[in-house]
């Protein structure tokens, strides 16, 4: 959906002219806005790392240049370069994510969940609802048959998402009765956080409000996920762990599970969407990351 590019001390990034179900990027103005609206949330969880946008222009000799002078051809998210090396994902493969930097993380994610994060007001039944057609929407996408994906295991998956919003579905509800859901991130993964003495977590899903309406707990077990799958499952437990401390939202083993499943066959789903994308030549990377996802989806069934 973007081109980023990465200089030696800032970021731009740059969104593709494209139009998707779940986004509308194809105007200068559709671009305009969600530069803006991407600065203004992740300043939310990265206040001094998102610097504002920038106008690219084109002056009288077709010359391309930010800022100020010629015509405006497209817009920019402007953003500090982060050091690589204390992104959460790197730092897991390097082994250097220490304690004290997991429960910094869990305390700027707690203070953002409980004063940052507007609440939102969502009916039970409708929260409830809107897991089982995502979990429609996610197996016919994924059991599409020139994927090549095992239809067994895909199944079983399906069957056992479907059965605990039939069977055990009062939980979800109980999570919007109890005014638990909030306007999250959306996209809480390693690569999204970066391990400074204050951590910052950047690239919310701006572009589409109704993927940020979750449950923290939902959005904590995704991130779990996430560390499990690069080898260091206790950083997520440890994360929910302090989260259900502080605030005393004690979830159910079940209920965490279950938002773990269901993110993990969301993850296959998207990793295969890059095979759609002819600027991605390397399909077979993605389509084994699906494998990867639904294989560590199996580990949550009950």
């Amino acid at each position: 959906m973007s081109w980023v590019f990465l200089g030696p001390r800032f970021v731009h990034k740059l969104k593709k002219p494209v139009r998707y179900e779940f986004l509308d990027f194809s105007t200068l103005e559709a671009r305009r806005r969600d530069c803006e609206r991407e600065v203004r949330l992740n300043r939310r969880l990265a206040e001094d790392i998102y610097l504002g946008t920038v106008a690219l222009r084109v002056d009288e000799h077709g010359g391309l240049a930010l800022g100020d002078g010629g015509m405006i051809v497209d817009w920019l998210v402007k953003m500090r370069r982060l050091p690589s090396a204390r992104m959460l994902d790197m730092a897991i493969q390097s082994h250097t994510v220490s304690g004290e930097d997991v429960s910094r993380v869990g305390r700027v994610l707690i203070e953002f969940y409980r004063h940052i994060a507007a609440p939102i007001v969502l009916a039970p039944k409708a929260y409830r609802q809107r897991f089982a057609a995502d979990i429609g929407s996610n197996s016919t996408a994924l059991g599409k048959a020139q994927l090549g994906l095992p239809q067994t295991q895909l199944k079983r998956l399906a069957a056992a998402q479907q059965r605990f919003v039939t069977e055990q579905g009062e939980l979800l509800e109980q999570r919007a009765q109890d005014a638990r859901i909030v306007e999250a991130h959306g996209d809480l993964r390693p690569e999204h956080i970066c391990l400074l003495r204050e951590p910052v977590v950047i690239d919310c899903l701006e572009f589409n409000r109704e993927l940020r309406i979750l449950d923290p707990v939902d959005e904590l077990s995704y991130l779990a996920l996430e560390c499990e799958r690069l080898g260091a499952a206790g950083i997520g437990k440890q994360v929910l762990h302090h989260y259900a401390e502080v605030t005393g939202d004690h979830s159910p083993a079940q209920l965490i599970d279950f938002y773990k499943l269901f993110r993990a066959c969301l993850r296959a789903k998207i990793a295969l969407w890059h095979t759609d994308d002819h600027d991605v030549r390397d399909h077979d990377k993605w389509r084994a990351r699906a494998r990867e996802y639904l294989d560590l989806a199996v580990r949550y069934l009950s």
